[in-house]
C-alpha cells in the first residue's frame, strides 16, 4: 500500500453540494495517499462549484465551468489528471465519461454506467481504443471478507454451487421523500434521470455484481417482476428477480428502496453441495461458513489464516473493524496500482480478484434492461443482453 512514484492526479465531475457519494469517493482517494485531487466541476452553478473546489484545495485555474472544458484543458496540460471520477446523476454518465475517455484519461464512473447497453458498449469500445481504463465502483467487492468468500469458492471450499441468494433491500425511500425536497430522492425517483426501473439500476446492479464477483458465475437468463410500493411514485422501487447462472445454477435477487425498517439491507448467501457461506454489509468484518452438518465457523477480518486476497486489503489488525470508506479505498488502491504501472511502463497489476471494469458496468446495464423486458413480458425468462425502451 506504500506510494510508488509520484501521486496520481485525480479530477472529479459531480459530487458537489449535498452529494454524499462525492465525499465518499474523495475519502477513498485520500486514504492510502496514492492520489491528489487537482481539478473538478462540482455542480452546474459555476460559483458554487468554484467555492467547493477552493475548499478542497483545487487551484482556481483548474475549477472548470463544464466537463467538456475540463477534459480538453486537462488533456493538454503536462501535469493533467490521470483519472476522473464521474459522480453525477445517471442520465449524464455517458457524455461525461466519453469526453474524458476520448482524451485518453482514465474514468471511474458511478453505476449504472449508462442508461442503455448500446451506449455502455460504446464507452467500453472507446476505452479500449484509447488504451485507457474504465472502472465502475462496485465497491462492495473490495471488502476483504468478500474477497475471502470469492477465493474460497474459486478454491472449491463449498463444492459445486447449488444456489445464490442476494438481497439489497433498503428502506431509505419507504416514504415519498421526493415530495419533501430530498435531493437524492428527487433524482433517483425521476424516470427521466434514473430510468423507470430505478431500483434495479441503483441497488440491483450492486447485488448482481456481488453475485457474479463472489461466485465467478455469469447469468444465462433471468425473470423479473417490478413493483411500486409508495403510492404516486413515478419509478419502480422494488424488484424480485430469479436467475439461472452458468450450468443452470438457480439464484434470486431482491432489490428494494422501500423495504420498510431496513437500513442498508445488503446480504449474500451462497450454497454448495459441501457447505455454504453468508456475508452481510452491516457486519462486514465477519464471514459465516457452514459445513454439511450445520457447524458454523465465523471468519474474522484480520485473521492470519485468511487468503492473500483478503489480507492485502486489511489495514489494521485483528479486532479493529474496517468498513465502507476502507472498501472505497481498496477499490482505489487496486486502481492506483494499475494506473501507476501503465504510467511507469511496468507490467499489469490486475489480479484475478481486482477492481470492476467497464465490462462489469456493461453487464450491469444489460441486467437492468433484461429485468425491465422480463417484467414487460409478464415475468418471462429473458437473456440479459441487448437494449430496450420501456415506460412505466
Amino acid at each position: 500500500m506504500e506510494l510508488e512514484g509520484p501521486r496520481l492526479r485525480a479530477g472529479m465531475v459531480g459530487g458537489g453540494q449535498g452529494a454524499d457519494i462525492g465525499k465518499t469517493h474523495r475519502f477513498g482517494l485520500r486514504l492510502d495517499d496514492r492520489y491528489s485531487l487537482e481539478a473538478g466541476v462540482f455542480g452546474r452553478d459555476a460559483g458554487q462549484s468554484a467555492r467547493i473546489a477552493g475548499s478542497l484545495g483545487i487551484a482556481p485555474g483548474r475549477s472548470y465551468a463544464g466537463y467538456e472544458e475540463m477534459a480538453e484543458a486537462e488533456a493538454e496540460r503536462p501535469d493533467g489528471i490521470d483519472v476522473v471520477v464521474v459522480a453525477t446523476p445517471n442520465d449524464s454518465h455517458f457524455p461525461i465519461a466519453k469526453a474524458f475517455l476520448e482524451k485518453g484519461i482514465a474514468v471511474v464512473c458511478e453505476k449504472p454506467l449508462t442508461g442503455d447497453s448500446a451506449s455502455a458498449a460504446e464507452l467500453v469500445r472507446i476505452a479500449a481504443e484509447n488504451n485507457t481504463i474504465l472502472a465502475v465502483p462496485h465497491c462492495y467487492s473490495a471488502y476483504p471478507m468478500v474477497r475471502e468468500a470469492a477465493r474460497m469458492i474459486r478454491d472449491g471450499a463449498l463444492g459445486r454451487i447449488t444456489f445464490v441468494d442476494v438481497e439489497h433491500a433498503s428502506g431509505w425511500a419507504a416514504t415519498p421523500l421526493e415530495l419533501t425536497g430530498h435531493k437524492q430522492a428527487s433524482w433517483r425517483t425521476n424516470p427521466d434521470i434514473a430510468g423507470f426501473p430505478s431500483v434495479v439500476a441503483d441497488l440491483g446492479t450492486h447485488a448482481y455484481h456481488l453475485a457474479r464477483y463472489i461466485t465467478g458465475l455469469e447469468a444465462e437468463e433471468l425473470a423479473g417482476q417490478l413493483h411500486t410500493f409508495v403510492p404516486g411514485r413515478q419509478v419502480f422501487d422494488n424488484a424480485t428477480i430469479s436467475l439461472r447462472f452458468d450450468g443452470g445454477v438457480p439464484g434470486r435477487i431482491w432489490a428494494s428502496m422501500a423495504a420498510t425498517g431496513h437500513n442498508h439491507g445488503l446480504r449474500i448467501r451462497i450454497f454448495g453441495d459441501a457447505g455454504s457461506l453468508e456475508w452481510q454489509h452491516e457486519d462486514p468484518h465477519h464471514l459465516s461458513v457452514q459445513d454439511l452438518d450445520g457447524s458454523t465457523t465465523i471468519l474474522t477480518h484480520g485473521l492470519s489464516t485468511l487468503s492473500d486476497d483478503a489480507a492485502r486489503l486489511t489495514r489494521v489488525g485483528l479486532g479493529h473493524p474496517e468498513g465502507f470508506l476502507e472498501a472505497f479505498a481498496n477499490f482505489y488502491l487496486d486502481l492506483a496500482d494499475e494506473l501507476a504501472a501503465r504510467r511507469d511502463g511496468r507490467e499489469s497489476t490486475v489480479r484475478e480478484l481486482s477492481f470492476p471494469t467497464g465490462i462489469d458496468g456493461l453487464l450491469g446495464v444489460q441486467f437492468v434492461e433484461a429485468v425491465a423486458a422480463s417484467h414487460a413480458n409478464n415475468g418471462a425468462w429473458t437473456v440479459p443482453s441487448g437494449a430496450i425502451s420501456q415506460e412505466v
